[in-house]
């Protein structure tokens, strides 16, 4: 998964190993993720069309850039990114809805429940990357990352109250 490049971090290749496959899963699900919420941007409709569209908008560009900022993390530890469909699927820990013509309620609860899992799954992955992995700067890194979400989800709760 590493390259081969000599370079000292205080990381040891091993575990800089480890951890740029642990981020290529969350690639992986931030990928899947911006795609379903770009898919809902597109076919959403009802009394509250215009605020759900700017607002899936809003949240696949800040995906977007989490997409971004995750793979060059792994680059930055001497790693691969993953980037084809193939790979993203086969990584992902979240579901894709196919063919469903699912109400704006409907919509908005998946993402949300997309959220919460990335949100349980990052929790764990910084606790693994501080405890077992000594890598403090991706602990960092992930703890933004799931504060992001949590913004995220707070957003698409809201909707529902």
């Amino acid at each position: 998964m590493v390259e081969q490049v000599d370079f000292n971090i205080g990381i040891a290749l091993d575990t800089r190993n480890a951890v740029a496959e642990l981020l290529n899963v969350f690639l992986a699900d931030e990928y899947l993720l911006y795609t379903k919420t770009r898919k809902y941007h597109w076919n959403v409709v009802g009394p509250h069309f215009n605020d759900l569209h700017k607002f899936f908008e809003a949240q696949y560009e800040k995906l977007d850039q989490s997409i971004d900022d995750i793979a060059e993390r792994a680059r930055a530890l001497g790693g691969n990114a993953v980037g084809t469909l193939t790979e993203f699927l086969k990584l992902t820990r979240l579901s894709e809805h196919l063919g469903r013509d699912e109400e704006s309620r409907q919509m908005i609860e998946n993402l949300l429940a997309d959220h919460e899992s990335i949100i349980r799954n990052l929790r764990a992955a910084v606790d693994l990357c501080t405890e077992k992995y000594r890598d403090v700067g991706t602990s960092d890194f992930l703890t933004g990352l799931m504060e992001d979400h949590e913004k995220m989800a707070w957003m698409l709760r809201s909707f529902l109250q």
